[in-house]
């Protein structure tokens, strides 16, 4: 079973896995899980020993079904004009709390806006979008590229690309794993380390892309 095996497995139980996309990208690694696995405890998780921000990517077809453009699409400011080194363009789109919550930030609501997010994805023709949620949140929203990995071969395109080979709602939380000492990135090797300490799965963003960069989006093998 290659390390790619053991990942989808574990993806698909609920665990964390840890992706990184290439050296030659933004050479970061995130700490991914489905988000109908998320609890209170999995976001302490997150912000305590990844560090990024936390975000919920979705498919396309979902984003549309939610009615959620790119954010740059939408916002007429001189601002929205961004060509990151690492991209064309960000994958970002609204920002959102479930109407349910308080502020929206602690581990319980998050994981309240997370795991609802997840259950909408899996009926997105179904959800009145905005009767259940509000913006601004403290949910980031990840619209993946139409394309899939033929378009675009960031985080929320290799996550998804997982999603889509198992049984998982189409909604995936992914953080950046920052390093405290350096400020910049957790090195590879050091998100190796730790996830063999933890017992995830540590997977290279080139063996999802080698795996399912032909496949059609939002079609699952099974």
């Amino acid at each position: 079973m290659t390390d790619l095996d053991v990942a989808i497995s574990q993806f698909e139980a609920g665990e964390p896995v840890l992706i990184h996309d290439s050296q030659d990208r933004e050479g970061e690694t995130d700490f991914v899980v489905a988000a109908e696995s998320v609890t209170p405890r999995t976001v302490a998780r997150m912000r305590n020993d990844a560090g990024g921000l936390i975000c919920v990517a979705v498919p396309s077809h979902v984003a549309d079904a939610f009615g959620l453009s790119f954010l740059h699409e939408k916002l007429d400011h001189p601002a929205t004009k961004n060509d990151p080194e690492y991209d064309s363009r960000s994958s970002f789109s609204l920002s959102v709390n479930h109407r349910d919550t308080y502020t929206g930030i602690t581990d319980n609501d998050r994981s309240h806006t997370i795991t609802s997010l997840a259950a909408a994805a899996r009926a997105p023709a179904e959800t009145e979008f905005g009767a259940e949620f509000r913006v601004p949140g403290h949910v980031p929203v990840l619209r993946a590229a139409e394309g899939l990995l033929a378009d675009r071969r960031g985080h929320t395109e290799l996550s998804i690309a997982l999603a889509n080979v198992t049984d998982i709602a189409p909604a995936i939380v992914v953080c950046e794993m920052l390093d405290d000492e350096s400020g910049q990135a957790l090195a590879p090797e050091e998100a190796q380390r730790y996830a063999a300490d933890h017992g995830y799965a540590f997977v290279e963003g080139r063996d999802i892309v080698n795996r399912f960069a032909d496949r059609v989006p939002g079609v699952q093998e099974r």
